[in-house]
């Protein structure tokens, strides 16, 4: 990387992800990039403990260090990395609300999603038109609140027979495998549907009343933001980008992580009572087209590379 830098010679280097950026980074400051600038979407270092703690925090402050320019995509994991001391204060910016990417909120639309469509996914899913349905997209890991949710969702069940959950995503039993009891569950529960990895998931977006996102850890997580574009709430873990798109009572509900037990309470309180929320479907599609639309994020990076340029 350090011979290719040299060979181009470009005046920004840009990298994402914890491995691209301790590899980008660390090359870029030994071949003298003026400007070096690193996204942090998420830090895996927080669920992590020990010696494994330890070197990704020395990852991280590796990698801050070689940057000109730290961006968080959540005030969260910017105040987490002003608490641990990873890098100077003066090299972090979160830019503007927030996210990686921003939200295409003319791809998550609901009427981009047809009645027919609706209909045909209900048939093949055996979804009756009066079940009450929760969803969840993602990896169906530990870290992702699988093990809270499948517990949550079956005692829920056992007393409202008509709902329902859609697990949209794909295992890694290998990495962060599932409890026993939750991978028997998904199996024979016939009110858990699960439909592996979709690249399409607004039709399964489409069916949802409320979207479920426990997850133990986040950067700014799309889904939650895809959900709401939707018209959906969602309840999600009391995490960093999770509690910043979501406002109590309003889009949504924030509970704490790994609480199985609460998070049933708040499934059965949105399953009884529908008209919880404050916002409209239009409403909470109104709030996050304001204020995650990526042409916004993009043009805020722009300015910024602008600025960067003009100051060096």
């Amino acid at each position: 990387m350090v011979s290719f830098l040299r060979q181009e010679n470009p005046y920004f280097v840009h990298s994402h992800t914890p491995k691209a950026g301790i590899i980008g980074m660390l090359a870029a400051y030994i071949a003298r990039v003026p400007v070096r600038m690193h996204t942090v979407a998420g830090l895996p270092l927080m669920e992590a403990t020990g010696f494994k703690r330890i070197l990704l925090n020395l990852v991280e402050r590796i990698t801050y260090f070689c940057a000109t320019n730290v961006y968080t995509n959540s005030k969260g994991l910017e105040n987490f990395i002003n608490e641990n001391n990873f890098c100077d204060k003066s090299k972090l910016k979160t830019l503007g609300s927030g996210s990686s990417n921003g939200i295409d909120t003319a791809y998550f639309n609901p009427e981009e999603v047809t009645e027919t469509q609706k209909a045909n996914l209900k048939k093949e899913l055996n979804i009756e038109t009066t079940d009450f349905v929760f969803s969840f997209v993602g990896r169906l890991v530990g870290d992702k609140g699988i093990n809270e949710l499948i517990q949550a969702f079956v005692a829920v069940s056992k007393k409202h027979p008509s709902a329902k959950l859609i697990l949209v995503g794909h295992t890694e039993a290998e990495l962060d495998p599932l409890l026993p009891e939750t991978l028997h569950s998904i199996e024979f529960d016939e009110n858990i549907i699960e439909v592996g990895f979709q690249k399409d998931i607004r039709p399964y977006l489409a069916l949802t009343n409320v979207f479920t996102f426990p997850s133990y850890r986040e950067g700014f997580p799309n889904v939650v933001l895809q959900a709401n574009a939707m018209g959906i709430p969602c309840i999600v873990s009391d995490i960093n980008g999770c509690n910043e798109i979501i406002k109590e009572g309003e889009n949504g509900i924030i509970i704490p992580t790994k609480n199985s037990e609460i998070l049933q309470q708040k499934m059965k309180l949105l399953l009884e009572k529908s008209n919880l929320f404050k916002a409209s479907k239009a409403e909470i599609r109104k709030g996050i087209s304001a204020k995650f639309e990526r042409e916004v994020l993009w043009n805020l990076l722009l300015e910024e590379y602008k600025t960067l340029e003009n100051n060096v």
